[in-house]
């Protein structure tokens, strides 16, 4: 059941926690400035801007790691697989009221040969365990929001070409956002379009600047509250 939990510390006190809202993704939520590669600031990611128009009714936890997939190992890098980290952060972080999922541009990459569908077909899998409740505790099932990224722009004499490709990486991207749609219809979770407010990076074609974060933030918050609106 969604709602405030209560606590006592072993004294005559209770009172009403924040709802917990989980980011889980990839380097768009860990906050990957373009070209830099360092972290936006705490005035600058959307995930924190996301606590401040959310408030003190709600506390936002980030779980963003770079170069993280939905399902894959990645030969190259390992320990990106999304769904073998879910389950701790899952149990690290309960009980979760709201996770938010964003992942899928890593999946797009050229080594990995994924179509949109496929990236469908694994995100499934996060869907159904995100859904789950676990043997814990306070491990029940919370409220999910399924993100698509942001589509990948044009990669001409950019950094990250050797990783994407216009015909395959850049193309499939664009299709994210309806398979995710329909996914979340299939799963009974919500669905936000990120590419709808806000778009990549000209220095890079996979990473966000920082102003369009903003914009971001409030339209996440939106959906984050009608999702704390359907409570039980």
């Amino acid at each position: 059941m969604l709602g405030f939990h209560t606590r006592v510390y072993g004294f005559d006190m209770s009172g009403k926690d924040p709802l917990s809202v989980v980011c889980f993704g990839d380097s768009l939520t860990w906050g990957f400035v373009p070209g830099t590669k360092t972290r936006y600031g705490h005035d600058e990611r959307w995930t924190r801007l996301l606590q401040k128009e959310l408030g003190s009714d709600y506390y936002v936890i980030e779980e963003g790691v770079n170069g993280r997939t939905t399902v894959f190992e990645d030969p190259a890098r390992g320990d990106k697989n999304g769904l073998e980290h879910l389950a701790t952060v899952r149990k690290t972080h309960m009980p979760i009221d709201i996770l938010i999922i964003m992942l899928g541009t890593n999946d797009l990459q050229d080594r990995f040969q994924m179509s949109a569908d496929a990236i469908g077909l694994a995100m499934g899998r996060l869907l159904f365990a995100a859904t789950q409740a676990t043997d814990d505790v306070e491990g029940r099932a919370p409220k999910v929001l399924l993100m698509s990224p942001p589509p990948l722009g044009d990669f001409t004499g950019k950094e990250y070409a050797g990783l994407f490709s216009e015909d395959h990486s850049v193309a499939q991207s664009k299709l994210l956002a309806g398979v995710y749609e329909t996914l979340a219809e299939t799963y009974g979770v919500a669905f936000f379009d990120t590419g709808s407010v806000v778009s990549v990076s000209d220095v890079d074609a996979v990473h966000l600047e920082a102003e369009p974060q903003k914009g971001l933030a409030k339209a996440i918050a939106a959906e984050v509250r009608k999702l704390a609106k359907t409570a039980a």
